[in-house]
């Protein structure tokens, strides 16, 4: 979620796109795909705050696409619950906890293992987030966030001296 306080737009039901309500600020929301060891590979065209993060996946260009390869390559992808809906052998995600029901032992280890590796993960976010004050706090529209965030990655890569991905969009 990328914060930006100068857009607001009802939708269909007349709740506002941009407000979300997890985060309680009004924000973009930006699927980030990363390596093993954090480092951002890609980045998704920005959504309204208000869309769940497997709306915003299944809607992202090549999103989807890039995760049947990793299945087809036989490498797992982790995930948080934000895309649970979106099924398939590569993504492995914590179980839910449903309400009134205690998760067994087993289900607790593994929650913990695989929101572990997770946190990996979310430095990709926190590298792009953290090296540009920009998107920190972003006060124009959000299809500039789309601008700044892409810009962004490319930056990130050639400053580390990292080759850029051959589709640096998601």
């Amino acid at each position: 979620m990328v914060r930006t306080d100068r857009v607001a737009r009802p939708g269909p039901t007349g709740a506002d796109l941009w407000w979300s309500g997890k985060h309680r600020h009004h924000g973009g929301n930006i699927q980030v795909l990363s390596d093993p060891d954090g480092w951002p590979l890609r980045v998704s065209d920005v959504r309204p705050g208000r869309e769940h993060d497997v709306t915003c996946a299944r809607i992202a260009p090549g999103l989807v696409a890039a995760l049947e390869q990793a299945a087809a390559e036989d490498m797992v992808t982790l995930t948080d619950l934000g895309y649970e809906g979106l099924a398939g052998p590569a993504l492995r995600m914590p179980v839910k906890k449903l309400k009134g029901v205690a998760l067994t032992e087993a289900r607790q280890q593994y929650n913990l293992l695989i929101r572990g590796a997770h946190a990996v993960a979310e430095r990709a976010n926190s590298l792009l987030k953290t090296t540009f004050k920009a998107l920190r706090r972003v006060t124009v529209c959000p299809w500039r966030t789309d601008a700044i965030t892409k810009a962004a990655l490319v930056l990130l890569h050639l400053e580390h001296g990292r080759p850029l991905p051959a589709h640096h969009t998601a």
